[in-house]
């Protein structure tokens, strides 16, 4: 059953679906991610781009991007962070925050060689990035 879940930025000026399952969830250690929450760790929701749509403030995100990889999207009046577009991979990441009545089920690590935050949860946790998204492939110890 597909569902659609509401998000949106931190003063709410800026509104957000995402619809169906997302192709991936997990957590990222990657320094860009960690300076860009201001966490240890970024909590990931991969969506195809159709899959996301803004329902209310579009014309208040502003985006920002530091490598062609990333297009980070925020509120420009609260600041509050909604979603990174990877035109690369195909994929938008709303982060988990962002959407909070979807339940979130992550399945890997990724960055983990990056981490300053050692989690012992079992999953597999990716040196970079998967081999189809450009990565290594490389998986390191718990």
């Amino acid at each position: 059953m597909s569902q659609t879940h509401k998000g949106k930025c931190f003063c709410g000026a800026v509104e957000l679906t995402v619809s169906g399952e997302p192709v991936a969830e997990g957590f990222c250690h990657c320094s860009s991610c960690r300076s860009w929450s201001a966490g240890p760790v970024n909590a990931f929701t991969l969506w195809k781009p159709d899959a996301v749509k803004f329902t209310k403030g579009e014309a208040n995100v502003g985006v920002y991007h530091k490598t062609e990889k990333s297009y980070r999207k925020f509120c420009t009046t609260c600041g509050g962070h909604l979603l990174t577009d990877h035109p690369l991979w195909g994929v938008v990441d709303v982060y988990a925050a962002t959407i909070p009545t979807h339940r979130h089920a992550p399945k890997l690590h990724v960055n983990y060689a990056e981490t300053v935050l050692h989690i012992k949860d079992g999953l597999p946790k990716m040196k970079d990035m998967p081999k189809e998204m450009g990565g290594s492939g490389e998986t390191l110890p718990e």
